[in-house]
């Protein structure tokens, strides 16, 4: 695999055919050739993974732009990254985010902000558990309705995340080596899950009927760990998982505590996935 910035006009052909491939997206909603061939040229990134084969299966999207619209703060936005579904778990965006950060640390910039979709549990393993990203800011139908295969029938709520490319708590993340506290040593320390699912006879994730109020120093967020199955199966039980959990997020976010964590393992034979939210989170400044 390798990772290399797009310069040839084959290359960006090829990433408007992997745009429609990676989202199931309609011809008019691809990012086209010329404005990919202008943001390149103009300070921005345009990035492709390549397998052996020379075959591309991943690509990043970014450019310059200012923090609360002041220009006289710049920071980075990472606009798209998508990998082909064969190819993903083999660490492709992983490696484009690592190319993303020198870039942006090449041009004397601390801030890399995009936005994902916080039911997309395994964009939250490599945004905040990988990557050290952190969020506080909930942002209800950003794009308004979309029709694509991936956002088809739910509301486009996103989380904006913030990474701190050049903090100590970056740093510490992307440490190869480093070890990672799990859901049991969270809970020990105080941590109160807001929200347990309960699965369901179609061994899905189902929202939980009780939810709690943020009072812990650090509270625990649960999703559900795969949103696409449950949205082909039961739309229905899709939709109350966005209700619930954009009520708490807009909770905690007014309250002070910032998610500074994601984690997925297996409890009792199935997966579970939750976010860590904190009032304190250190290593950023």
């Amino acid at each position: 695999m390798r990772i290399e910035r797009l310069t040839t006009i084959e290359h960006f052909h090829e990433c408007e055919s992997l745009q429609e491939r990676v989202w199931d997206l309609e011809k008019t909603d691809i990012v086209p050739l010329h404005l990919l061939i202008t943001i390149a040229k103009s300070g921005g990134l345009v990035l492709g993974a390549f397998d052996g084969a020379n075959r591309m299966v991943g690509f990043l999207l970014g450019f310059l732009g200012a923090r609360e619209g002041d220009v006289r703060r710049p920071k980075h936005c990472s606009h798209m990254m998508g990998v082909l579904a064969e190819c993903r778990g083999q660490g492709v965006g992983y490696r484009l985010k690592l190319a993303q950060r020198e870039h942006a640390l090449s041009q004397g910039l601390d801030l890399v902000t995009w936005t994902y979709d916080p039911l997309e549990s395994l964009n939250a393993s490599l945004n905040i558990g990988k990557l050290g990203a952190i969020c506080n800011t909930y942002v209800r139908d950003l794009y308004g309705p979309m029709t694509d295969g991936l956002n088809a029938g739910l509301s486009t709520d996103r989380f904006q995340v913030d990474w701190w490319i050049r903090s100590e708590r970056v740093a510490e993340r992307l440490t190869p080596d480093r070890s990672r506290r799990g859901l049991a040593a969270v809970l020990r320390a105080g941590g109160a899950i807001l929200n347990e699912a309960t699965i369901g006879p179609d061994g899905f994730a189902h929202p939980s009927e009780e939810v709690g109020s943020p009072k812990a120093s650090t509270v625990l967020v649960e999703i559900p760990g795969h949103i696409r199955a449950i949205k082909v199966a039961d739309i229905e039980t899709a939709r109350r998982w966005r209700s619930q959990t954009r009520a708490l997020f807009e909770s905690c976010f007014a309250a002070g505590y910032t998610v500074s964590d994601f984690l997925s393992e297996k409890r009792d034979g199935t997966r579970r996935s939750y976010y860590v939210l904190e009032q304190t989170v250190r290593g950023i400044g």
